[in-house]
């Protein structure tokens, strides 16, 4: 069986490229031996009908064609903000390709110049789309190398930190949904949430609705993330309760300020408060923690009230070590060795 030439990489791995019906398949092994043998493989499975044969639309297809034909086939299946991030990627990204047919795409490359100009995530996510976008119409997906995504933890508020900003938001016109997010309310939840949702004798609100970005705007959603998002939540800062006892008209939506602004408003009352600045997302992880902080209440409420689905979740994502918990938690530590060290000297005392 034939095989194209293989090359050896500056790296000292051995790559050679095959060409089938249209797909290109670029195979790199650790030894020329290997690198043969495994074209060899995919060739034989090719001939064989064992590997998918490429549509010859899909062929004629370019990548922008895929992505939009993704997008408009599942739209009533995705949430309006995953419809507008979706379209934004193929506008934005990736553009010296989109208008490219499949099979004259080097992916690698495309990659790499992408990662030149914008953040692993974003790549990341774009990439994610025309994988799903290329599985749709039934066309190999490459293997490619992405840059590992840097984790980035989410400020919070400390415990101490959180009355001193209750004190910066007081009389401000954001100081509702400050004071909601700090119950663990998503900033969509905020912005969602009527009034015929406000249970202001039982001091409880019911999470029915989310307000999110679409394509034309803000769209409203009778469904949230996940099953469990839906939930009542009791109030429980005493503020929050007094400021919407004290409004006056109590009919539709309880805020009606834009996300980007609230955002803003968050940094300015982090600022004015001197504390950590934290972002909308930053006062639903603080919440969390400080439910943690205060050891007695069970974790299963804390997910209840927060709408996370697992407690997996609530863990590895929202529940953060406070600065003082930490040092608790050092202390413990070493007054484990100072207790067996005293034991051990009195032990040594008495013989």
């Amino acid at each position: 069986m034939k095989i194209p030439k293989i090359n050896k990489l500056p790296s000292g791995n051995y790559n050679v490229t095959l060409r089938l019906d249209g797909e290109v398949i670029s195979i790199t092994r650790s030894s020329e031996k290997q690198c043969r043998a495994e074209a060899r493989l995919v060739k034989s499975e090719y001939l064989a009908g064992k590997r998918q044969r490429i549509s010859a639309d899909a062929k004629q297809m370019t990548l922008r064609e895929v992505q939009e034909r993704y997008v408009e086939k599942y739209k009533t299946a995705l949430s309006p903000s995953t419809v507008r991030s979706y379209t934004i990627y193929y506008q934005q990204r990736f553009k010296d390709y989109q208008n490219k047919k499949l099979p004259d795409i080097t992916w690698q490359e495309m990659i790499n110049k992408e990662l030149e100009d914008v953040s692993q995530k974003t790549v990341k996510n774009s990439w994610s789309l025309i994988c799903a976008a290329l599985k749709d119409v039934k066309y190999p997906v490459p293997e490619v190398k992405l840059a590992a995504v840097p984790v980035n933890e989410i400020a919070f508020l400390q415990p101490e930190e959180i009355i001193p900003f209750c004190e910066a938001v007081k009389g401000r016109t954001y100081e509702i949904p400050c004071l909601l997010m700090l119950h663990g309310l998503r900033l969509s939840e905020v912005r969602g949430l009527d009034w015929k949702n406000v249970d202001l004798i039982n001091n409880t609100i019911t999470i029915k609705e989310s307000l999110v970005r679409g394509e034309k705007g803000n769209v409203s959603k009778n469904t949230n993330k996940n099953k469990s998002s839906s939930r009542t939540v009791p109030l429980m800062i005493p503020q929050l309760i007094t400021v919407l006892n004290a409004v006056n008209n109590k009919t539709g939506k309880v805020v009606n300020i834009g996300a980007t602004t609230i955002l803003d408003d968050v940094k300015r009352a982090c600022h004015r408060a001197g504390v950590t600045e934290v972002t909308p997302h930053g006062l639903r992880h603080s919440f969390a923690s400080l439910c943690y902080y205060l050891k007695d209440i069970p974790d299963r409420q804390i997910q209840t009230w927060g709408g996370w689905r697992t407690p997996d979740t609530l863990h590895k994502v929202y529940i953060r070590l406070t600065a003082s918990g930490q040092s608790e938690a050092k202390d413990s530590f070493t007054r484990f060795f100072q207790n067996a060290d005293e034991k051990a000297n009195a032990s040594s005392n008495y013989q």
